[in-house]
């Protein structure tokens, strides 16, 4: 199937490793420009030379993204580079889990203003890639922890927030093909990331997860890129506004 993503341009924050990093790999796979970026300069250096050895053009730039004003300097300078902005995808996300004020605010910071901001300085650039081709796209990686709470904590809300504002923003720009959705994933497990470091540390709390994913594994982050890609792509043309869960089947509640 021809996604249509040949000579797109895509924007990624954090873009580096795990989910982002295999967004980024797909999309570029696909024949897709990539500008990432991240926190680690070293870590952003190594994945825009792996993108550019696909035959796609690449770039990034460290950037801490609940800098505000960074943030949009280095989408507009992205925009300059890649000539052009056809799909967005936020995926930085902090990983607070407590229930303090400072888990609130880090959450906060970065997931949802985060957001906030990329959307605000790429807006001009979507809506030109979308007057010319018809189709542009906002992707927004949320979680299933959005709807499933066991206890009263920062990180579910913030993801919840997320799914909300990209309804409004898809009914906001449905009329000028700037479509806007979100990926949900489960646990997701790969080297260096947070279910691998519990797998180490806290064995039980891993099993326990494990035992709880009807599909009997967890997630790889091409699981969730390859879903996130599909909807950002011209393939997906009048899907806008939804919440795709994909978690192998570990949350309960019923996707209307």
């Amino acid at each position: 199937m021809d996604l249509g993503l040949k000579g797109k341009n895509a924007v990624i924050l954090g873009g580096t490793r795990g989910i982002g990093r295999a967004i980024a790999d797909t999309l570029a796979a696909e024949g897709a420009n990539v500008a990432v970026c991240a926190r680690k300069a070293d870590q952003v250096a190594e994945a825009v030379a792996a993108l550019s050895a696909l035959g796609v053009k690449a770039t990034g730039a460290s950037v801490d993204i609940t800098d505000g004003a960074a943030l949009k300097t280095w989408i507009g300078a992205a925009a300059a580079e890649l000539g052009g902005i056809d799909i967005l995808v936020s995926n930085a996300g902090a990983m607070a889990v407590g229930n303090d004020t400072a888990s609130w605010e880090q959450n906060f910071r970065l997931d949802v203003l985060g957001m906030v901001n990329a959307f605000d300085a790429a807006q001009p650039h979507l809506l030109k890639a979308a007057e010319a081709s018809g189709d542009a796209s906002f992707v927004i990686i949320s979680s299933v922890s959005a709807a499933e709470s066991d206890s009263a904590g920062s990180y579910g809300p913030i993801k919840a927030a997320l799914i909300h504002q990209a309804k409004g923003l898809a009914r906001q720009y449905a009329a000028k093909h700037v479509r806007t959705n979100v990926v949900s994933p489960g646990a997701i497990y790969f080297e260096g990331g947070v279910w691998q470091m519990i797998q180490n540390n806290m064995p039980d709390m891993y099993n326990g997860m494990l035992s709880r994913i009807p599909m009997g594994r967890m997630g790889t982050p091409t699981d969730i890129a390859n879903a996130a890609v599909f909807l950002a792509s011209p393939a997906s043309s009048y899907t806008t506004g939804v919440n795709l869960v994909v978690d192998g089947a570990s949350s309960r509640r019923v996707n209307f």
